[in-house]
């Protein structure tokens, strides 16, 4: 079945001849760092999951705020290293939303709230914070906003703890340990 991010993306095969197997992450208009393989989306974070898990990945939303030197540290450090970048981007669909922004974002419930009002909403007051998901939206609509994520990453992490924080949410650990016994037992 064709959705409307295949019909926008073409199918989600784009080629970028000469392009390197790293792309650089670039400064957007709105003063965030965007990561070129960030999910494009028309803001409906259920569907958004439900395809994210279509092609057997996870789904994070990730929020931003412009000036804000972690969230550039999590780009031009974390998300700079080759081995982290290339595990999200397997493993995870990311949508980025700005924390003090004003675009129409339709929650899991159906509500149709600005990206302020949505942040508001999920109790998300310190950037960069990363909200996972589960693996399908199925429920989630019943639930309130904060029992709706599996985990998150609030504030910077350091290279090494940001990638076990992604490995902790893909093999979904977080049903049977903490993310700290998850890097102890890991070695991190």
């Amino acid at each position: 079945m064709t959705t409307r991010r295949d019909l926008i993306l073409g199918g989600g095969a784009v080629l970028l001849a000469g392009a390197s197997a790293r792309a650089e992450a670039v400064l957007s208009e709105d003063g965030l760092y965007r990561e070129p393989w960030f999910v494009e989306s028309f803001l409906e974070i259920g569907d958004d999951l439900d395809q994210a898990a279509k092609r057997g990945k996870r789904f994070a939303v990730m929020w931003e705020l412009r000036g804000c030197p972690y969230c550039r540290e999590t780009h031009l450090v974390n998300l700079a290293r080759p081995d982290i970048a290339a595990f999200v981007r397997e493993h995870f669909d990311v949508l980025q939303l700005n924390v003090v922004g004003s675009r129409k974002v339709t929650d899991f419930d159906g509500s149709e709230l600005g990206e302020k009002q949505l942040a508001a909403r999920y109790g998300v007051r310190f950037t960069p914070t990363i909200q996972f998901f589960p693996t399908s939206a199925a429920g989630l609509k019943d639930k309130e906003p904060a029992k709706r994520e599996v985990t998150r990453i609030t504030g910077y992490l350091r290279p090494d703890d940001f990638l076990a924080m992604f490995r902790y949410v893909q093999e979904q650990a977080y049903e049977t340990r903490t993310f700290r016994d998850f890097l102890r037992s890991s070695g991190g």
